[in-house]
This record gives C-alpha cells, structure tokens and sequence, in this order.
C-alpha cells in the first residue's frame, strides 16, 4: 500500500508525473473525448470547446493568481485584445490564420506590460483594482478606434484554415480546441517544474525571502503578467474563430469574475483544477437551465428575463461554498476522493 510521496532524486522532483499510472489514465480520458462527438450533439460539443478555449486562458491565469499569487481582474481585457488581434491580423493584414493566433497571443503579452509595469509594487485589493481598470480601459479603446476596430459594429473573423480545409463545423473545431488545450497543459507543467516555476512558487509563498535568495521580484512578477496575457490572448484569438463575430459585449466585466471564480473553485496553482473549474463554472448554467426547465415555464422565463443576475447570484454561492467547505477546491476534492481509494480498504 501506497502510504506517502518521497522524491528522492533531481529527476523525481522535475518529472511531469511521479506515477506511470497518471499518463495511463490521461491517454484513456483523451481517448474518451476524441470519441465525444459520436455521442454528443452540436450543442454538446459547442460546450465542451468553449471549456477547452477557456480552460487555455484559466490556465494562464493560474498561473498568475494562483502560482504567483497575484490577483488579477484583466481576463476580459486580455481576451479581448487576443480576439480583436486574431480579427485584424487576418482580415485586414491577411496574416495566415493559425499564425495570427499565436501573434494575438504575443500582442497580448505585449498590451500587458501597460498593467504589469505600474502594478509590481501593488498586492491584493489595490493590484485587483488596477487589473480591473485596464479592462475598462480596453474596452473603451476598441470602442473609440472605430478605423481599426470597427468600433461599436463588430468584426467578422476569417475562419481557420487547416491543410486547406476550413475549419467551420463544431466536429472539426472541437478537435482543434482539444489539440490546442493539451497543448498548452503539458506547457504549463513545463513552466511549473522550470525555474521560473519554483520562482513564482517563492513569489507568491514568501517575497521577501524570494528576493534574499536572489529572485528578481520585479522580472518574474512582470514576466507572470506576460505569459498570463499570451495564454488569455490565444484564447480569446480561439473564441474568436469559433463565433466568428466578435464584439466588445462578448468581453464583459462578467467574465473577469467567472474567470477569476474557475481559478478559486477549481484550486489555486493546480493545473488540473484550473480545468475542472473551468468546467464546473461553464456548466452551471445548463444544469440551471435543465433544473429550471424540470420546475416548469413561470421558472424558465424567470431564467431567460433574469439570466445574468442569475449567474451572477449562482457564481457567488459557489465561491462562498467551495471557501466555506472545501478551500482547495475541486483539486482538493479530487485528491482526497484518490487518496480513499488508494488506501481502500483501510481509508478512514
């Protein structure tokens, strides 16, 4: 019986996973959603690429808030530029697409040192503050460059060109979000076993210790900022080429809280619960809807009058619960649930 962890060498302390048995159900999982869309209908497999496009930006985002400890409000922001960039590199410029989706990201990475730089000596409410300001600031910025951004109108974005074939079909993009989420996930395990992972690590545990054994708070604060928006930006450059329309309203304030509400349910600094969280958070509001539906129609037209204070009320409970019940999140559930059936049948 399995009882405790011991990492006795480099090697086990860098390794992307102790267990052999971890990569084993990874590849059974992917094999499980590679064959969803036998199964899942067009509204099922919208859903599930919108947890994966998101889960990208909620990756970045766990990296920011909850490995480096820095909260932040500009997820919507971040989206945005990725989602304006990815719709002006290739319609205007005529960038190719799967290019201009990594160059939304680094245009991202770029627009985040205006928040990054006069933040490094801000922490907690007053940094969440100042994150939320830049949103408010890029949203209007894309409203008044009415020649670039079409302003108020919108943009239609080119659809994603792959060996030829238009991607345009839920089928087909939901293979290209599964790709890109997998992508970055063993991206993220890279990072967090890298030294610039363990320097965030000491970031965020202890600063002032970190800057005594040498740790440039202000660089790896800064690149945080950076990698954060490069995640958020392909994401939103991904959400862009699956509604092809983009505007300022799909890039809310709302957002930035869901956002920030999946990194609290689903653990902080755990790259699994990043994406159980985005899941979770994404899903509420279907069960809501088909809970409502079970109640009768007074309740599905009070859903359909009242849907954002609804969800706004539902994020709030689930926040204050997963707080309240279970402070380490979906992550933490999950680990304690591995942990009785590891020592099954002597669990207490």
């Amino acid at each position: 019986m399995r009882t405790r962890s011991y990492k006795t060498s480099y090697s086990d302390l860098v390794a992307l996973s102790q267990y052999q048995s971890t990569w084993i159900w990874a590849i059974a999982g992917l094999m499980v959603l590679a064959f969803a869309p036998v199964v899942l209908g067009s509204h099922g497999l919208s859903i599930l690429s919108v947890i994966f496009v998101m889960g990208i930006g909620i990756l970045g985002l766990n990296l920011l808030t909850g490995v480096t400890g820095l909260i932040s409000l500009a997820h919507a922001g971040f989206l945005l530029i990725g989602a304006y960039a990815q719709a002006i590199l290739t319609t205007d410029y005529h960038f190719p697409v799967w290019l201009a989706v990594f160059a939304s990201g680094l245009v991202a990475a770029i627009a985040s040192l205006v928040v990054g730089v006069p933040s490094l000596r801000l922490k907690g409410l007053y940094l969440a503050i100042t994150t939320l300001a830049f949103t408010f600031i890029v949203r209007h910025v894309v409203l008044f460059a009415e020649g670039l951004t079409r302003g108020s109108e919108g943009m239609a974005v080119e659809p994603l060109v792959l060996m030829g074939y238009a991607v345009k079909s839920d089928v087909s993009f939901f293979y290209v979000a599964l790709a890109m989420v997998v992508l970055f996930v063993l991206l993220t395990l890279n990072i967090m076993r890298s030294r610039i992972g363990r320097a965030w690590l000491a970031v965020r545990d202890h600063d002032i210790a970190a800057r005594a054994m040498g740790i440039s708070l202000m660089r790896y604060k800064l690149l945080a900022f950076m990698v954060c928006a490069f995640y958020t930006g392909v994401a939103g450059a991904l959400v862009a080429l699956q509604t092809r329309y983009i505007n300022v309203d799909t890039f809310s304030i709302l957002v930035s809280i869901e956002a920030l509400a999946m990194v609290i349910v689903g653990g902080l600094g755990r790259v699994h619960g990043a994406l159980l969280g985005t899941a979770l958070i994404l899903v509420l509001p279907e069960l809501l809807s088909f809970g409502f539906s079970l109640a009768g129609d007074r309740f599905t037209t009070l859903l359909s009058d009242r849907i954002y204070e609804i969800k706004g009320l539902l994020y709030g409970v689930v926040i204050l619960a997963f707080l309240r019940l279970e402070p380490e999140g979906l992550a933490g559930i999950w680990r304690k649930v591995k942990r009785f059936w590891v020592h099954w049948p002597l669990s207490q």
